[in-house]
């Protein structure tokens, strides 16, 4: 699998197929490589952001800006069945590696292509961080409290989502191909809006049959009651979702209110939506009684679903996350470093980190001889030009 382009989506994609045993090869630019690598918490001038984001990948260091470069970089589409680019639309037409250019060599050749807004349309020459296509795509419109400026989640949320759906349209179109006689390869079009629109749920079909706009909700979520974040005596916030009839029974009970646990203006969750202050009102004087620990455990024994609220050092206590192996010891330059496990878990054949991510062009000589049989006096000479790093 062949990786071009930078920063997120595309190269996330990437790291969930290369955690799974894809063989990976990225193409950085030499001078700097990614963006990421120097992006947010440094650790001896490397980003650890970086170090999870390249796991696993075979680093090549070639200029996309010269000839010989785009040169090399379409010997190695041929020799591969996938490739993932993030670049704007038409970067690779002008390049000379349009898809459709190279699987008149390599017909088996699968194209992820990822962008903001998708290889058509009147959008399509955008351009779409996260940032903005989570804007778009309707998710921070129901972000926040109502009334409010919208707020984002301190994460490239947009790059993740469209990253999987990446990763699950090329499985899907390798599927495909091995399943078709002819075998051929096709285009997978990911635009990060749209990746972002899909998790809409129902607010599509309700504005569309009702005339319903869904709006932000806070700390809650239109519709459903109880189910909110509540304080508890040691300062803690507790997720409580108990929006089943009977687990909100279960729950009033343990909260030392069996009267609404009886009352029928409780009984179904249509009736609990209007009644939603007096319930949540009642929940959180039930909390700020107890620590959350005590909270988390009365709650656990009446079978209603709760949790606290983590940040990531909380992650790294929790016996949980420790028995599920979901950080992953590796080694960046000589020191363990964590890094976290990808999901999904599969039983028979899981995912494995392999190696952190290296430094800028740390495979080149092997994949260039490997794939290209590119000797040492070829590759001296493409390095002395500055075509690789």
């Amino acid at each position: 699998m062949l990786e071009l382009g930078q920063l997120m989506a595309g190269p996330v994609a990437g790291t969930i197929l290369s955690y799974f045993g894809a063989e990976v090869i990225k193409v950085e630019k030499p001078d700097g490589g990614d963006p990421v690598r120097s992006w947010r918490v440094l650790d001896d001038g490397t980003s650890l952001w970086w170090r999870h984001i390249g796991r696993n990948k075979k680093l090549v260091s070639i200029d996309l800006r010269t000839e010989e470069g785009r040169a090399l970089v379409k010997d190695l589409a041929l020799q591969v069945d996938v490739l993932i680019e993030n670049f704007r639309p038409g970067t690779l037409e002008r390049w000379g590696l349009a898809p459709e250019t190279l699987r008149e060599a390599n017909p088996r050749l699968i194209c992820a292509r990822v962008s903001g807004f998708g290889q058509t349309g009147p959008y399509k020459d955008r351009r779409g961080f996260a940032s903005v296509c989570e804007a778009i795509g309707g998710l921070r419109y129901v972000t926040g409290h109502p009334g409010e400026t919208p707020v984002r989640s301190n994460l490239s949320l947009g790059d993740t989502i469209a990253a999987f759906h990446t990763a699950m349209g090329i499985l899907l179109a390798l599927l495909d191909r091995e399943r078709g006689g002819e075998g051929h390869g096709q285009d997978v079009d990911i635009a990060i809006y749209e990746a972002v629109f899909a998790c809409l749920e129902g607010a599509v079909t309700e504005y569309d049959r009702q005339g319903v706009v869904r709006e932000p909700s806070g700390t809650t979520i239109t519709g459903v009651v109880p189910t909110d974040a509540y304080m508890c005596a040691d300062g803690r916030r507790v997720v409580i979702g108990a929006n089943g009839d009977s687990i909100f029974q279960r729950l009033m009970r343990t909260a030392e209110r069996p009267d609404m646990a009886e009352d029928p203006r409780y009984a179904t969750n249509d009736r609990r939506v209007g009644e939603r202050e007096a319930i949540d009102t009642a929940i959180e004087a039930w909390t700020q009684q107890h620590p959350s620990a005590d909270v988390l455990g009365a709650l656990d024994a009446a079978g209603v679903p709760a949790g606290l609220i983590n940040n990531v050092a909380d992650m790294f206590q929790d016996e949980h996350f420790q028995a599920r192996g979901l950080f992953e010891e590796t080694d960046v330059g000589g020191r363990p470093a964590k890094l976290p496990a990808i999901p999904p878990r599969l039983v028979d054949t899981p995912g494995r980190t392999e190696w952190a991510g290296a430094d800028l062009g740390a495979h080149t000589d092997e994949v260039l001889g490997a794939l290209l049989g590119l000797d040492a006096e070829a590759l001296g000479r493409l390095r002395a030009s500055g075509v690789i790093r």
